[in-house]
């Protein structure tokens, strides 16, 4: 177990994580600080909001710790670790799959608001950092499983809306299996009346995917008006749809996390390889 400042893995959850990692290795010649050590300390980053450069010397330069962090961000070690742990859980049976969608702003730091808008046009030039009068925001998309743990991710602009975004997030839930095709559908899907769309009724329903979002008053109306021709309302279960909490708490305790809760990186990667961490706690932690 590592003494210091950093964030403690427990021994059950260190044996989850370990085989998942990279070789200690590198390509380069010379070997890696111990992975326990630097994935200790990238959370206590996240969760206390300190500066890269104030991480405690204990632990040699933050430079190392940091460059960790961004190598694995841009090759998907992150997000692979995070998505093995989420596979062991359903061998398990330990994944609820009434999944709920919804997302949440995040107020970005000044500091990461001045990143530079270089690469291809097709890549995420803007950081997923928006503007409007109440300054630069990010906004979460994600989608949780009954337990409040987080299953998939996607970021965008803050003024993005959130219906636009409910297939990337469902595109991005994908759990690996030990034997067959990895599992792309749950058997529900919860969300709020931000979700009220023909399309995305339209999109669940023809991946065989059971629906529980409520109508829009304007909907309502507009359904009413027509009479005949507006057909029938959407089924709704009201009992079901009470599980919907289970997003709104899984954003608290991702939250909880300050480099979350308010964004200082400046990079959408760092951001995102910062939300798959706390992932990889919460699943670890089961």
């Amino acid at each position: 177990m590592v003494v210091g400042p950093g964030v403690p893995l427990t021994d059950a959850q260190w044996a989850r994580i370990e085989p998942l990692l990279p070789d200690r290795t590198p390509r380069r010649s010379g070997r890696w600080r111990d992975h326990r050590v630097v994935i200790e300390m990238i959370p206590f980053e996240f969760q206390t909001g300190t500066q890269w450069v104030y991480l405690p010397e204990i632990y040699g330069n933050w430079r190392g710790v940091y460059n960790r962090l961004r190598m694995w961000a841009v090759d998907g070690t992150w997000e692979r670790v995070f998505t093995a742990l989420v596979a062991q859980a359903d061998a398990d049976e330990d994944v609820a799959w009434v999944v709920s969608v919804d997302s949440t702003i995040v107020r970005a730091h000044q500091h990461a608001a001045v990143a530079r808008k270089k690469g291809p046009r097709t890549a995420n030039r803007d950081h997923a950092i928006g503007r409007s009068r109440g300054g630069p925001t990010t906004k979460i998309h994600l989608a949780s499983d009954g337990r409040c743990r987080p299953l998939a991710f996607v970021l965008t602009a803050g003024q993005t809306g959130d219906a636009p975004a409910v297939t990337d997030v469902m595109a991005r839930l994908r759990v690996p299996r030990r034997r067959g095709r990895p599992r792309t559908r749950p058997d529900t899907v919860l969300g709020d009346k931000a979700y009220s769309s023909l399309e995305i009724r339209n999109h669940l329903r023809r991946r065989g995917i059971r629906t529980v979002i409520p109508e829009r008053a304007d909907q309502q109306a507009n359904r009413t008006r027509r009479g005949q021709a507006g057909g029938r309302p959407p089924a709704f279960d009201r009992e079901t749809y009470k599980q919907r909490n289970t997003v709104e708490r899984c954003i608290n305790r991702l939250k909880q996390w300050r480099s979350i809760a308010t964004r200082y990186e400046k990079t959408a990667t760092i951001y995102l390889a910062g939300l798959h961490t706390a992932g990889i706690f919460l699943w670890s932690a089961r």
